[in-house]
């Protein structure tokens, strides 16, 4: 039984795994503004959609438009993954012991999770 005082653990959004780590250290921190654009381009491109569903728009149109968003997605997360690799995964390898091991298995996870999108 729970005292009354202690505030429920909120369910979490999503089944997506994250990770609580220092931000100065991810490595895309360089090109952090370059992802925060493509990101916002690649949402520009989802409101088109909608506006596509809604204006009845021709099927193979829309579904052009979706291949682009998809392989602009795709763009962002290849640059994620080369930058983990390139400065996370390479630090701790650099580093050795569990935290190698850990950083390895979380980047083939992460590779599992794209070839399987």
């Amino acid at each position: 039984m729970t005292s009354p005082t202690t505030p429920a653990e909120p369910a979490p959004a999503s089944d997506a795994v994250t990770h609580d780590h220092e931000h100065a250290g991810h490595g895309y921190i360089s090109a952090k503004d370059d992802y925060l654009k493509r990101l916002r381009r690649i949402e520009g491109q989802a409101r088109g959609l909608q506006r596509m569903v809604e204006d009845e728009k021709y099927c193979i149109d829309i579904l052009t438009q979706v291949s682009a968003m998809t392989k602009a997605l795709q763009a962002v997360a290849m640059g994620l993954l080369e930058d983990h690799i390139s400065h996370c995964v390479v630090d701790a390898a650099v580093a050795g012991g569990p935290e190698a091991e850990a950083k390895i298995k979380e980047a083939t996870d992460a590779i599992a999770r794209l070839v399987r999108s």
